[in-house]
């Protein structure tokens, strides 16, 4: 009872601080209890916890359902995205932040037909996390990159700058995938828990867009359903979308129905029940040092076990070693490269997207465009960065 007490305190002192503060909260320090068992940079695994939907796109015929495949698989891992994996019903934790240089890979699905993870941060200050996902059987792939700013005003609100697209090889498509931006509520009560309340947009070089609104009618009054959903799916020529080819109604967190421009039921998913499957990485005897759990281990460990002064005194040890790091030359902030990605000024086939529903890439923002590098991928071989680690 003693520690709930001492637990409560230190989450009405964390709260009443970030209250105080005006600007980003991406680096503030958490108390230990509020702490999930994971990485930022272990997020982007949520886009394939089920990659039958990541692949089924590729399987359509025609452009408009392989637009609706493409805003199933989109909606449906909202929930792993948001609650990282927990349960709704056991709320939100703060992620750890990822240090320079970190990286999380792994992949799900048989050996003959995985899909397939590449995570790595890319910029510490500000904080920027590139990822690429593929299935080479099915000639899907994904890539994408995301700063995050989090402020507080009664809920912590996460604002991401970035975007993905993915890619149907056979029919040569791209598709421009927004990354939503997140309210946290119920800091004040106790409760915490994501929604989203922005509409966003997913366009298809097809010549089709689905319109994705968050807020739903249902949140306007009061009694409002948590995590509702509507979309439509029309063409670029149907400008104001009065005239949709499939719309899409529910609950990211629980269930979404499909239905065609006739009111036709064409498809139900159940998120809530749907099982994810298996993420598959390294031993943690295998893994580099610079990976995700590897260099996390012993936060991990402490989080899983409850010992709350072992996650602190393994963080610390963690983030004081990196702060030595960037205080040297050739391992600081402005002369770091990373591994996997490369840093470009623009991304064409991105910003033609974009342009279909008015928007430009903020490119400062992001420190750059961040492309997958496969063939230096492809000829990696641990150690990656012979013997420095991100202890030195």
């Amino acid at each position: 009872m003693a520690d709930n007490t001492a637990q409560r305190s230190s989450l009405k002192e964390f709260l009443a601080s970030i209250a105080t503060i005006r600007g980003d909260l991406s680096n503030i320090t958490a108390p230990p209890f509020v702490l999930a068992d994971k990485s930022t940079t272990e997020f982007p695994r949520y886009w394939i916890e089920h990659p039958d939907l990541f692949c089924a796109p590729a399987q359509e015929q025609s452009p408009e359902r392989r637009l609706l495949a493409v805003l199933k698989w989109f909606l449906s891992s909202l929930k792993g995205q948001q609650y990282a994996g927990r349960d709704p019903s056991d709320g939100v934790k703060k992620p750890l932040n990822a240090f320079l240089g970190e990286i999380f890979t792994g992949s799900c699905g048989p050996e003959n037909d995985q899909t397939v993870l590449v995570s790595e941060q890319v910029s510490h200050h500000p904080p920027v996390t590139a990822c690429y996902l593929w299935n080479d059987r099915a000639g899907v792939r994904a890539e994408g990159f995301t700063r995050q700013e989090i402020t507080f005003s009664g809920s912590v609100n996460i604002q991401q700058i970035g975007h993905a697209v993915l890619h149907i090889d056979q029919y040569d498509e791209d598709y421009l995938i927004p990354l939503p931006n997140v309210k946290v509520k119920g800091i004040l009560t106790g409760g915490p828990y994501p929604e989203l309340t922005e509409p966003c947009t997913i366009v298809s070089s097809s010549g089709y867009v689905a319109d994705v609104d968050f807020s739903g009618k249902k949140l306007l009054g009061f009694g409002g359903e948590r995590n509702h959903v509507h979309a439509t799916i029309h063409s670029t020529d149907d400008k104001k979308g009065k005239d949709p080819v499939f719309t899409v109604d529910g609950n990211w967190t629980e269930t979404l129905s499909f239905k065609d421009g006739s009111g036709n039921a064409v498809d139900t998913y159940q998120v809530g029940s749907a099982p994810a499957t298996d993420f598959k990485s390294l031993p943690l005897e295998q893994q580099d040092p610079w990976e995700s759990r590897k260099a996390w281990d012993g936060v991990i460990s402490s989080i899983n076990s409850g010992n709350m002064q072992g996650v602190a005194d393994h963080k610390s040890e963690l983030e004081n070693a990196q702060r030595e790091l960037r205080k040297k030359p050739e391992t600081s902030e402005e002369h770091w490269k990373p591994l996997f990605f490369r840093k470009e000024t623009g991304d064409p086939v991105a910003q033609r997207l974009l342009d279909v529903v008015g928007q430009k890439m903020d490119v400062a923002a992001t420190c750059g465009v961040w492309k997958f590098d496969r063939e230096r991928w492809e000829k990696s071989e641990r150690p990656w960065r012979a013997d420095v680690t991100p202890r030195g």
